[in-house]
């Protein structure tokens, strides 16, 4: 277990020479430890070299493409983190099933046939059968559709499966008990164990892909990156069927966050992360949003990313809007989070044929997925 290892500032060069030495994306909790203490920081080129190469290995010089889309900021929780924070007070919009399919009218305009069905915990409007019902329609327009929305159980994760519903992403948050209960203090979020079974859930339900991180900034990232190792270990060993993917979502200006409460993780530690977890898991998707800047998602594809997002809006409506939108009472419309990356999809596909990558618009057609 990890409890056992020696602490990270303990490990020195032979032990991260012995890891990068281990087979290309084998695992170990010894070999991550060493590829992201500080004495790997001295290997981070070779090491992000390795990772590139084993990426093109496994996944072939291409780059996915997704979109997502916000259908509520309603919520009933209380995250310190979030824009969407039960407390904040603002003007809340849904979207209609009808409002929701204009929207994804739009995303498909620019060419995605990826999408994410994001929501707050909002599950009196955004309920299963919303979801069920708003999948059965997108299902011509897009050949993959995921949620990253409240906790469900395994029954209600099978349904949205059984409507053509293929990828769920949850994140833990903090794998770090203490720290997670100080930063969600309400709501049906702030249950921790019942949080970290969310993933077998996913599993259990058929789920063809889990998407998992933790909100970086919240607590070590090293730790983190141990607890987020463990966790996918697990998931792929006692549930092979399904596709475990990693997120690298790092803590973003959002309504009535003081960001100073949280730690900084440099852009050189988010490149060791990503490239030690790599070097560790050599079939698990890398997905980085719109929440970091361009120039570092521009150089994050090169080692080890399999999937970006781009064009996003990160408020429900707020593909039909325009930037400086207001609601009713002429304030601005309340984003979860400020996103970095403001290009447009276009743009973000033509980097990617810059870095010889071929974007990838379309992942599966439906009609090759076995119910």
């Amino acid at each position: 277990m990890i409890s056992t290892q020696k602490h990270s500032s303990e490990v020195n060069s032979s032990d991260v020479e012995r890891a990068m030495n281990s087979p290309a994306g084998s695992y170990s909790p010894e070999k991550l430890l060493a590829l992201i203490s500080p004495a790997a920081e001295d290997y981070l080129e070779e090491m992000a070299q390795m990772a590139r190469q084993l990426t093109v290995q496994r996944f072939g010089k291409t780059i996915r493409l997704y979109a997502p889309l916000y259908l509520s900021n309603y919520c009933i929780n209380n995250c310190l983190y979030c824009g969407f924070n039960k407390e904040n007070k603002y003007e809340r919009r849904r979207l209609t099933i009808e409002q929701a399919i204009e929207e994804a009218d739009i995303i498909a305009a620019e060419g995605f046939r990826d999408i994410l069905l994001v929501s707050s915990e909002d599950r009196e409007f955004i309920s299963t059968d919303y979801l069920c019902e708003l999948a059965g329609k997108l299902r011509g327009k897009f050949s993959s559709i995921s949620v990253e929305v409240y906790q469900m159980t395994t029954e209600e994760y099978a349904k949205l499966f059984a409507a053509g519903i293929e990828g769920v992403t949850l994140y833990q948050e903090t794998y770090d008990r203490n720290v997670y209960h100080k930063y969600h203090q309400a709501g049906p979020k702030a249950d921790y164990d019942h949080r970290l079974g969310a993933a077998d859930s996913i599993a259990q339900a058929g789920m063809r892909e889990i998407g998992i991180g933790a909100l970086l900034g919240l607590s070590d990232w090293r730790l983190e990156t141990l607890a987020l190792g463990e966790h996918a270990h697990y998931l792929m060993k006692r549930y092979w069927k399904s596709r475990v993917s990693f997120s690298f979502p790092r803590l973003r200006p959002a309504k009535n966050v003081d960001r100073t409460q949280f730690r900084f993780l440099s852009d050189k530690n988010l490149v060791q992360m990503i490239v030690a977890l790599r070097l560790c898991f050599a079939d698990a998707g890398m997905v980085l949003s719109t929440r970091e800047r361009a120039e570092l998602r521009d150089n994050l594809i090169e080692v080890g990313v399999t999937k970006v997002s781009a064009g996003s809006k990160t408020s429900p409506g707020g593909y039909s809007q325009t930037a400086n939108a207001v609601d009713s009472t002429g304030s601005p419309q309340v984003e979860q989070f400020e996103i970095d990356d403001t290009r447009s999809p276009a743009e973000v596909a033509e980097m990617i044929r810059a870095h010889g990558f071929e974007p990838v618009w379309k992942d599966w057609d439906s009609a090759f997925v076995k119910r």
